[in-house]
């Protein structure tokens, strides 16, 4: 059997397995009837993206789930590709485009989609890449990119699908508009950030009575060139009087009426508002119920157009401040008061987004969400954790009708045409022609005159349709595969797909729309289990980004200790979110290590590979070797138990606890003179393997290459059976019995930890119980007793002794007495003992008061006090087990 080297190069090992799993096609996935179809689709990454620690630990989580159901049987699919990223990618090339001193229309659309496909020839597969890096066991060959062809036969599809079921139309409306992108947005695109502003409060005058006038209180001064009318509320005895007066609106001497409509707030400024249906929602709404008119003051990159007056040609927030001054300069700025209020912003650009009449494609959305509602109610689709399932129900069933038009050119170009309007042309050429094929002339006069739509889709639009459209739908074939399984094969035998894996601010943006797309294209979910994960924060708990400059690069940290190390460390520190910092991959790294020592130490001793534990008489076998397969199905069950409920690290912690712990530390230490024994030698190398096995997911790179040490020429371990569980192998009484023998080794190595007694020096020993069983017990395993806690002798007895300067502990029922003297100079041990815990008293005094002092709590920062207070806590601990242990002393 080949020797493995001293060290674990990680380097080596990543980029050598990277390599052969994707050469030799390991993770490809087929129609198989013998076998039961386990898909996940990738949350597709952005196209410009690059590998973050988000990325990181999501793919990692699907990867776990991926190794572990393709190792228990099942035919496992996981589904790679990207995302076109509509917004974000065109910014990438617009900036490229500045550089040379011109805007997209500069160049055109033409040009500008040529150098669009030009960059991702070159740089779209970088985050493909990256994630093989990862250790991703992706089916790569099947990799889809929401603009391949296939896929944008889907997209239409699905447009002229739900067009014709009128569940998508046209209409001018208020949206989210952002300037810097010059597109709309829909309402999940626009976040909204708490910002510090202003209320203004201004005067209008009464047209027939200059001097008298109405105070509104506006956050948006600029939008009063903009106003139709001012509104009250009709209950509102303040205001009742005025209601149908002529106001004039400051600055452009516009007359408006003073309206009365029950949606006005009466508490929020002076309760009468400002309405400007150009340029806000609820005014928009308001307008529609009185008939006003629509008064739209900017262009779409927010300069103030001709309907602004003299403002004309500023900028939104420069005119604000223009308008309030010269409102100041009138005497119609009563006052400003500080405010604070939530403000739209873009999600790709972070841009302030402005309310914006403009006319834009939607879909009706209540009709598709009332199925995948009940989906998720009736329990077919659950979310774990399922508290997000009471987030889930308050959108879908407060859901509005969804914008998907966007006034960029990157995506896929909305399939509608325009009649030119010929000579010829009939009334019903007006009507928008919506085809999946270009047309060639108007159907309705035959006009060869026709104009598409500029306008492409929301990026989500495509997005919606990933599981099933990966999958070839509504193709009969795949587009970009040749292979003898036809499309509808793979679409019948992989969907539903069974789990999906995401962050939660998708929820809405892509979980929910993924369901209802699912019912109203498949007439079905499009999976069962939605597993929602935490957040990757610093150690202070904020997210990561470039402006905190707290980002950790995954790719360095794969440089620095391994693909293996990232993956177990995300995994360990995870719980509802995970704090990270660099040091905390050191553990990845250190288990790592761990692994591939043991490894190496077991076949420096063992010179074969196959084993059978089933044929094993367990009868036969001491104690600590029944404990240790009772502990490796234990495990097995219990990791079984946590990745079927999606408890990562609870199964991960279930085997580092299990290799580290009980195999490592204990048996083998236990082991160490019996290697020439045949059966220990096939209860070591059945362990080891079938703990390989276990960690695998987790782990993939260190144990595909132990693994191959071993199996030298067989199957690769990616490829291998889970190890089945055996309830017969359960052994809770030699369990039971050697955590009693661990706890005593531990109590006596304590001891001589804290007395500072030399490693090397055997000593005496006297265990105390009152418990015949357990005095039984002790007796029987004197020699492991003796070898795992270095002692000299060992007297057990029923009653409780008294020896001098004896050091004693408890473990469990046990009382364990170490005679000192002699062995160590007890009288200046017990004095450094003293001092120490003298010291440690006045350290937490000193944090204790300074706890106490209300001014530092207030002023100091919220992690500084909770890291004070977890060193007081530790303190604690410390004192309570320094007196314990003085105290302990005959």
């Amino acid at each position: 059997m080949t020797e493995l080297s001293a060290r674990f190069n990680f380097n080596e090992v990543d980029e050598k397995w990277s390599k052969y799993w994707v050469d030799q096609n390991l993770f490809h996935a087929h129609v198989n009837p013998q076998k039961k179809p386990y898909t996940i689709v990738i949350p597709p990454p952005n196209v410009t993206g690059i590998l973050h620690m988000g990325h990181a630990f999501n793919n990692t989580l699907q990867d776990i789930m991926m190794r572990y159901q393709r190792m228990r049987g099942f035919e496992a699919l996981w589904m790679p590709g990207t995302d076109h990223a509509g917004i974000a990618t065109q910014n990438v090339i617009e900036r490229q485009i500045a550089k040379e001193g011109k805007t997209r229309y500069d160049i055109g659309r033409e040009e500008m989609l040529s150098r669009l496909w030009d960059w991702k020839k070159i740089y779209g597969d970088t985050i493909i890449n990256q994630l093989k890096k990862l250790g991703a066991s992706c089916d790569w060959g099947r990799t889809r990119f929401t603009m391949d062809e296939g896929y944008c036969r889907a997209v239409s599809g699905a447009f002229i699908s739900l067009y014709k079921k009128g569940l998508i139309y046209q209409g001018e409306y208020i949206i989210n508009w952002c300037p810097r992108c010059q597109t709309a947005l829909s309402d999940e695109e626009a976040e909204h950030r708490e910002l510090q502003g202003n209320l203004y409060y201004l005067r209008y005058p009464f047209q027939d009575d200059p001097n008298g006038f109405i105070v509104v209180a506006t956050t948006r001064p600029e939008t009063m060139l903009g106003d139709s009318a001012v509104a009250v509320n009709p209950k509102d005895k303040r205001y009742q009087k005025y209601i149908g007066k002529i106001l004039v609106v400051p600055l452009v001497n516009r007359a408006i009426r003073i309206i009365a409509d029950e949606f006005v707030d009466s508490q929020f400024g002076t309760g009468a508002v400002k309405v400007t249906p150009a340029h806000d929602p609820n005014d928009f709404a308001m307008a529609k119920r009185h008939q006003l008119e629509f008064v739209n003051i900017m262009n779409p990159n927010a300069i103030l157009n001709g309907h602004a007056g003299p403002f004309e040609g500023m900028d939104r927030f420069e005119a604000r401040e223009a308008i309030v001054e010269e409102l100041r300069q009138l005497k119609l700025l009563e006052k400003i008061e500080p405010h604070a209020h939530a403000v739209g912003h873009c999600y790709r650009c972070h841009t302030v987004v402005e309310p914006y009449l403009s006319k834009q494609w939607f879909v009706k959305m209540k009709p598709l969400a009332k199925p995948a509602i009940e989906a998720v109610r009736k329990g077919r689709i659950k979310f774990h954790p399922s508290r997000w399932t009471k987030v889930y129900f308050h959108w879908m069933e407060n859901i509005n009708d969804w914008c998907i038009s966007r006034q960029i050119w990157w995506g896929h170009r909305i399939p509608v045409w325009y009649c030119g309007g010929d000579d010829h042309c009939t009334l019903a050429c007006k009507e928008p022609i919506v085809s999946e094929t270009t047309p060639t002339r108007c159907p309705h006069c035959g006009s060869a005159n026709l104009r598409q739509d500029e306008d492409v889709l929301d990026t989500w639009f495509s997005s919606w349709l990933w599981p099933f459209a990966t999958l070839g739908w509504p193709l009969s074939t795949h587009p970009t595969e040749d292979r003898s399984d036809s499309g509808k094969q793979d679409l019948d035998y992989f969907y539903p797909t069974s789990s999906l894996f995401t962050a939660p601010e998708i929820i809405f943006f892509w979980v929910a729309r993924m369901m209802m797309a699912g019912f109203e294209f498949m007439g079905d979910i499009p999976f069962t289990d939605v597993y929602i994960h935490g957040t990757v924060r610093d150690m202070k708990g904020r997210k990561m980004s470039k402006s905190l400059g707290n980002v950790i690069d995954p790719l360095e940290i794969i440089r620095e200790y391994g693909a293996d190390a990232l993956r177990f460390s995300l995994i360990l520190n995870s719980g509802q979110d995970l704090f990270v910092s660099k040091e905390k991959f050191e553990v990845g790294r250190n288990f790592a290590n761990k692994i591939w020592n043991a490894s190496r130490l077991i076949l420096m001793h063992v010179d074969r590979s196959e084993v059978d534990l089933t044929t094993i008489d367990l009868k036969k076998l001491d104690l600590p070797t029944r404990w240790i397969i009772s502990r490796l199905h234990t495990t097995l069950n219990r990791v079984d138990r946590a990745l079927g409920r999606c408890r990562f690290s609870e199964a991960e912690n279930l085997i580092y606890e299990f290799f580290w712990g009980d195999f490592c530390d204990w048996y083998l230490e236990l082991i160490k003179d019996r290697w020439s024994e045949k059966a220990i030698e096939d209860i070591v190398l059945g362990i080891l393997k079938d703990t390989l096995k276990m960690i695998h997911p987790f782990m993939p790179f260190v144990t595909e290459e132990l693994w191959a040490t071993l199996h030298q020429g067989k199957n690769p371990l990616c490829r291998e059976a889970w190890p089945v569980f055996s309830r017969k192998m359960i052994n809770r009484s030699a369990e039971k019995d050697m955590e009693i023998l661990k706890g005593v080794v531990t109590c006596i190595r304590n001891i001589r930890v804290q007395w500072n007694v030399n490693q090397n020096e055997r000593v005496a020993c006297c265990l105390i119980t009152s418990f015949e069983k357990e005095a039984a017990l002790l007796s029987a395993n004197l020699t492991l007793l003796m070898n795992m806690a270095r002692l000299a002798n060992v007297t057990i007895s029923k009653k409780s002794t008294h020896l001098k300067d004896a050091a004693t502990a408890l473990a469990g029922d046990i009382q364990c007495l170490i005679p000192l003297g002699g062995v160590i100079d007890v009288g200046k041990e017990r004095e450094r003992m003293v001092n120490q815990l003298g010291d440690q008293q006045k350290t937490f005094q000193g944090l204790a008061q300074r706890l106490r002092n209300k001014a530092f709590l207030q002023k100091a920062p919220k992690e500084i006090v909770s890291k004070e207070k977890e060193r007081m806590a530790v303190l604690k601990a410390k004192i309570k087990e320094l007196k314990s242990v003085i105290s302990g002393l005959g």
